[in-house]
């Protein structure tokens, strides 16, 4: 009704000028139509050059990573468009409202282009979300991302319902019962995506991995870090610097490795074995022990074991043959010295465990192996920790009259055929 006063009102005043003009005409709805187009254009300049400046120079003062991470998605310039398209939705019905099927069109075209808009901000809202969420490191507790896209899916599937439900001037509702016929085909054809939509979010909730994991997953021969998680997919970065991408689904379903708690322990473990040859293992004579308590690491253990063992010596009643007695072996002495140096080795955790044990024997020989943990977890280091604690084993094995097992090489055996030949 107001409509038909203001046309009739402006027809009125042109013809007093002199101009004809029809109240219903089209050169007077073109010129509504410009003049609301006109005003839409005005309040979108008043909104992006004085209220959006204005905001974003308040956000850039009291938190600048969620200023920038505004401007970088163009967050504030997406909800600028809705005044102006809020104007024309609004208006321009009522410039058309004579012509009954242009303006259906025209309010059924602003009505879904509000919609798509306000789509496209929720989406550059939590995108920006994320981003500030990376930077202040949530997104290292918590896959933020995941729920992103979860968020995203389920604003997208809502938006694409009330658009059907526009175009075909029908309640929401209707459409909705209709898609539980549709549930089936749809599992049936997105069944993996379904899967890893599902599993995404047991990943996120129960916090199996986080960004920045070290992970090892055999069945998909991945081993390295996580660097995304999606709803369906987790990005690893192997130490070779290919990519593996694995099904969320697999990491729910299968076994892999997870060795962030790992890092997170401040130690790392070291469990090697070197295999003495039994033919070296003996018992040590006096003058042998003597000289190791040289060794200043040694010299507390040697004196309590050697009063220990004089005085279960000194009781015997029987013949005091080798039998009966009590004797060092230059094994347990090698092995209290393994102990010894690693409770004083710098790089050697102190409060986690550390021990030197036998394992069972084999044809290749006794292994020994060494159980500890350095207190760096850095690969780099780690590696070079251990293999100096193995260097040094095997430089020192012979001061204790022990040999390391070794299979017998091409070399040794030409060297027993020359020295045959010799003799």
């Amino acid at each position: 009704m107001l409509e038909h006063h203001f046309r009739n009102y402006i027809a009125g005043k042109l013809n007093a000028l002199g101009i004809n003009s029809d109240p219903y005409g089209m050169e007077l709805t073109i010129v509504f139509v410009l003049v609301v187009i006109g005003i839409a254009a005005i309040s979108h300049l008043i909104t992006h050059h004085i209220i959006v400046r204005t905001i974003k120079n308040v956000l850039h003062r009291t938190n600048e990573p969620l200023s920038e991470s505004f401007s970088k998605y163009k967050v504030l310039e997406k909800l600028t468009l809705f005044v102006p398209m809020m104007v024309l939705d609004l208006f321009i019905p009522l410039a058309l409202g004579h012509y009954e099927l242009l303006s259906a069109i025209a309010d059924k075209l602003l009505s879904i282009s509000i919609l798509v808009i306000f789509i496209r901000m929720v989406f550059a809202l939590l995108d920006a979300l994320n981003d500030v969420a990376n930077a202040r490191g949530i997104t290292r507790r918590m896959p933020i991302k995941s729920f992103v896209q979860l968020t995203k899916l389920f604003t997208f599937l809502v938006g694409l319902v009330v658009s059907m439900s526009i175009l075909a001037n029908e309640s929401p509702v209707i459409f909705l019962s209709g898609l539980g016929v549709a549930t089936g085909f749809v599992m049936l054809v997105f069944k993996d995506t379904i899967l890893g939509f599902v599993a995404g979010i047991q990943l996120s909730a129960n916090r199996m991995i986080t960004l920045n994991d070290w992970i090892e997953m055999d069945a998909y021969k991945a081993n390295g870090t996580v660097e995304e998680i999606s709803l369906t997919t987790v990005k690893v970065r192997n130490f070779d610097n290919t990519v593996s991408m694995l099904p969320a689904y697999a990491l729910v379903q299968n076994a892999f490795i997870n060795w962030q708690g790992m890092s997170d322990s401040g130690g790392r473990r070291i469990k090697r074995a070197l295999n003495i040859d039994v033919n070296s293992i003996r018992f040590m004579t006096d003058d042998e022990i003597e000289s190791l308590k040289d060794i200043r690491i040694l010299r507390e253990y040697l004196f309590e074991k050697s009063k220990e063992i004089k005085t279960f010596n000194d009781e015997l009643d029987d013949i005091p043959h080798l039998g009966n007695t009590r004797q060092m072996t230059n094994i347990g002495i090698f092995r209290a010295y393994l102990a010894a140096y690693l409770r004083t080795h710098k790089d050697i955790h102190p409060y986690m465990l550390f021990m030197v044990r036998q394992l069972e024997p084999t044809a290749e020989g006794l292994p020994l192996q060494i159980y500890a943990f350095t207190n760096n977890t850095d690969w780099v280091f780690y590696e070079s920790v251990q293999a100096d604690i193995f260097d040094h084993i095997y430089s020192i094995m012979p001061l204790f009259g022990l040999r390391p097992y070794q299979a017998l090489s091409g070399h040794d055996a030409l060297a027993l055929s020359s020295t045959n030949l010799h003799n």
